[in-house]
């Protein structure tokens, strides 16, 4: 499969400091690619580097086969962390001059404007100024704007930011319909829930440079598995079984599954009489592999 985007290297300096220090970064066609970090990480300037909103001081990308990224525009619809929508526009005519400023007919822009806030659950809303909207409605308007001339490349810049659960997950689906038409999503984000749900690969950016390329297994992995332990027994014999990372607390021990694996420990637990009351292996989170993997960032990672 092609890529929809390739990124190669991508550096770019403002004051001397390098915000992004040699990005590199593939997107496959028909994917939803996630760009992960900490607040202040880097991923708006490479998003904007990507699209051509901003030049790189050094590095190469090509975004739907063209190597300047701006003559793929009609063919991106781009989605930034500033939102803005004329406030007296009624939701129907920003979609559709949104539309038109990537080639699309008014006219065929309204037609779409009403089939997607109808499948968005905001019909009612079509003839309503973006002023009198809610935020969550507003935003889902503004990503209609951004797909109604069907691109076939979506970059999103933190699209969930300030939305609540119920239109997260409207959001989310729109998401999904797209792919399953044929498009590419590559958005950014600094919580971790989104991505787990939505996202095939990750790139995770911490100060500038890419600490993880992968899948989310591949990112769940880079942890080892931990075991919880509870026992009747306090002490034996079978203590000396148990790895020296095993630490006592909450009622229970906790220790990273051995490469071994478990059934040395277990068979000492038995042999010791410690009376195994519980004992369970809890693979590594997203988040705990994210926590680790930029633990030098500035901000911690949302949940």
């Amino acid at each position: 499969m092609a890529d929809a985007v390739r990124a190669e290297g991508l550096v770019k300096l403002y004051g001397g400091n390098r915000v992004v220090d040699g990005v590199d970064l593939v997107v496959p066609q028909g994917s939803i690619h996630g760009v992960l970090g900490p607040n202040g990480a880097g991923k708006t300037t490479t998003l904007r580097m990507l699209l051509g909103i901003v030049a790189p001081d050094a590095g190469h990308r090509v975004v739907l086969g063209e190597e300047e990224p701006l003559r793929a525009a009609a063919r991106v619809g781009y989605l930034p962390e500033e939102r803005g929508l004329y406030p007296a526009m009624t939701a129907r005519e920003a979609i559709a001059f949104m539309g038109s400023l990537r080639g699309l007919p008014l006219a065929e822009g309204r037609r779409r404007a009403d089939a997607l806030l109808d499948e968005a659950g905001l019909g009612e809303a079509a003839r309503r100024p973006i002023r009198a909207l809610s935020k969550g409605m507003a935003q889902t308007v503004q990503l209609v704007a951004t797909i109604v001339h069907r691109p076939r490349l979506l970059v999103l810049d933190e699209p969930f930011s300030g939305l609540d659960a119920i239109n997260q997950g409207r959001l989310e689906a729109m998401i999904r319909a797209q792919v399953a038409a044929g498009a590419t999503v590559l958005f950014s984000t600094h919580v971790i829930a989104h991505a787990e749900r939505l996202c095939e690969r990750l790139t995770i950016i911490a100060r500038g440079r890419v600490r993880f390329a992968g899948s989310v297994a591949d990112a769940r992995g880079s942890l080892p598995s931990r075991v919880r332990l509870e026992t009747r027994a306090t002490d034996g014999r079978w203590r000396a079984a148990l790895p020296t990372d095993a630490v006592f607390g909450g009622g229970a021990w906790s220790f990273a599954l051995p490469e071994g694996g478990i059934e040395p420990v277990l068979a000492a637990l038995i042999g010791g009489d410690a009376g195994i009351e519980a004992l369970s292996i809890e693979r590594p989170s997203l988040h705990d592999a994210f926590v680790a993997l930029v633990a030098d960032a500035a901000e911690p990672l949302a949940a």
